[in-house]
């Protein structure tokens, strides 16, 4: 039976506070993020201070949108996205499925080699947890310069009208996933697919005129387990568990 209510976040989403790196990148902008893709879930941003951009690459090309406080932009699993940090650019982020794009659903652009070794992959990514910060953030800063690198290679491929290089890395992203599909699913179901369910209850309630689930309503309220990690795409603040 399905429960009346669900008492997660709304609609099942997932939210962290990103304060963008403003490290210099390779090729001279002010700061900016890792240059990753989803491959099972949307994303959104809300800017709540400075200016900047989201970079993105698809099949069907390069785009850039400006971002200042007050922007709502999101994209669509598959989306390789970076941000760009003009000055002091900080926003809220909305992830579908409960976070799961911060819990797994994430492959960066890194050389085709490394995605081709899972293991090679995982070390490449990791920032270690138990050194210093400024090792953290070397870390943090050394992978996203290295996934820069392949990012701008894809682009400048794909801008010249040779769609392999963009098709290949699509591949390995999606071969990369494939172990960890059945935990995704799982977050799903217990989600945004209960979330969903929830509300096909609530109205066919309604409709009868059954109105007792109004009568379990509940306000719940959290802070930031996490502040200052280094993310992909810079400092954040992570509320696990919405």
């Amino acid at each position: 039976m399905v429960s009346p209510t669900y008492h997660g976040f709304p609609a099942a989403v997932g939210v962290s506070r990103l304060t963008v790196y403003d490290w210099p990148t390779v090729e001279g902008l002010p700061g900016g993020g890792t240059p990753h893709l989803h491959l099972t879930c949307s994303e959104g941003y809300v800017v709540t201070a400075g200016r900047g951009a989201v970079q993105t690459l698809t099949a069907s090309g390069f785009e850039e949108t400006a971002l200042e406080p007050g922007t709502v932009a999101w994209f669509t699993p598959g989306t390789i996205h970076r941000l760009v940090n003009d000055r002091g650019l900080e926003i809220t982020v909305v992830m579908q499925n409960s976070g799961l794009p911060e819990e797994g659903d994430a492959v960066l652009t890194l050389p085709q080699d490394l995605l081709a070794a899972p293991a090679a992959y995982a070390d490449a990514v990791r920032v270690p947890a138990d050194v210093p910060e400024a090792e953290q953030a070397r870390a943090a800063r050394a992978r996203r310069d290295l996934a820069t690198r392949r990012f701008l290679e894809l682009r400048e491929a794909t801008e010249n009208g040779d769609p392999e290089p963009l098709a290949a890395f699509l591949r390995a992203a999606a071969d990369l996933a494939r172990p960890r599909l059945d935990a995704w699913e799982r977050r799903w179901r217990e989600g945004a697919h209960a979330a969903s369910e929830a509300t096909r209850a609530q109205l066919g309630a309604l409709r009868g005129t059954d109105d007792t689930h109004l009568t379990a309503a509940r306000v719940s309220a959290t802070g930031p387990a996490a502040r200052g990690r280094f993310g992909m795409c810079g400092r954040l603040a992570v509320y696990p568990g919405l």
